[in-house]
């Protein structure tokens, strides 16, 4: 299988990388630089790729805070790049898997929200963060391609040490901040998105995300059972304090319903087991 792989060298975008490479497909490179309908259209007439897959996108450092004072490049990276590719993989009837986000949701819980359901956290549904705002107008602007996947990432760790983790973030926040969310063990998300293009699922939104939810208490609690580091976490005492002193935009924590992704015969661990495996084998400094 050939894929045309955009955003090849980001956090998601190389796992996808290295993952394809391991299943002996050829992954067509294509550079940020033509980002415009005509040769991204005439890239693919020529290549002719089975799936072009969108990992590119806007994520401000060093969180979505950033975004508010970054509004064009949020723009640019997660609203116009997939709407260009959505009409050029339009004009030359190639599939596409975008790498959307669960972070256009707020709340949900216990059951979790489906596919089925309107984001809540999103410019037409605010108060929201850019970031948020911009990728649930991604998905709204994208959403009348037929042959397309929109996979839902949410909180991405994994093993590695890497300033995008949230294991990496949790032990270096001076403060942590409480909530339930769901997550997505990084590779875990990687091998389901590619199951469904390999499967040949059938094409729509999915919520890719490890089933269950967790608080960040708990996983927390994990880090100091598994980890044992010599410092102690301390919490925010309340929404209003953590608003107040350490956020500027308002949060998405959210739970997602994962049924529809499970139904396919996609593999994701539970999110506990993912968090437990992942620290039992954490791996200090790592530049993955």
């Amino acid at each position: 299988m050939r894929i045309a792989l955009l955003g090849s060298r980001g956090y998601i975008g190389s796992e996808f990388c290295r993952q394809i490479k391991e299943k002996g497909w050829v992954i067509l490179h294509y550079s940020h630089d033509d980002l415009s309908v005509v040769p991204i259209r005439n890239y693919l007439r020529v290549n002719q790729p089975d799936f072009v897959i969108n990992c590119a996108g806007y994520v401000a450092s060093p969180n979505v805070d950033a975004c508010e004072n970054q509004k064009s490049f949020a723009i640019l990276g997660n609203v116009v790049i997939p709407v260009i590719l959505k009409e050029a993989c339009e004009a030359t009837d190639t599939p596409m898997l975008h790498v959307s986000s669960g972070c256009i949701f707020n709340g949900g819980g216990p059951v979790g929200f489906s596919e089925k359901d309107e984001p809540n956290f999103s410019f037409d549904h605010p108060p929201c963060s850019f970031y948020s705002g911009t990728k649930a107008l991604a998905e709204k602007a994208i959403a009348s391609m037929v042959k397309l996947y929109s996979c839902r990432l949410r909180i991405p760790f994994d093993q590695f040490d890497n300033r995008r983790n949230f294991l990496t973030k949790i032990q270096t926040y001076r403060y942590v901040y409480d909530n339930v969310n769901s997550l997505s063990h990084r590779s875990d998300f990687v091998n389901a998105c590619l199951h469904l293009v390999e499967s040949r699922a059938p094409f729509g939104t999915y919520n890719v995300t490890n089933p269950g939810f967790v608080s960040t208490r708990e996983v927390v609690e994990m880090i100091q059972e598994i980890l044992k580091p010599d410092r102690q976490f301390q919490f925010w005492e309340s929404d209003e304090q953590f608003y107040l002193l350490g956020a500027k935009t308002p949060r998405s924590n959210c739970i997602l319903d994962v049924a529809k992704l499970m139904a396919t015969g996609a593999k994701m661990r539970p999110v506990r087991d993912a968090l437990r495996d992942s620290l039992e084998k954490w791996k200090v400094g790592s530049v993955e």
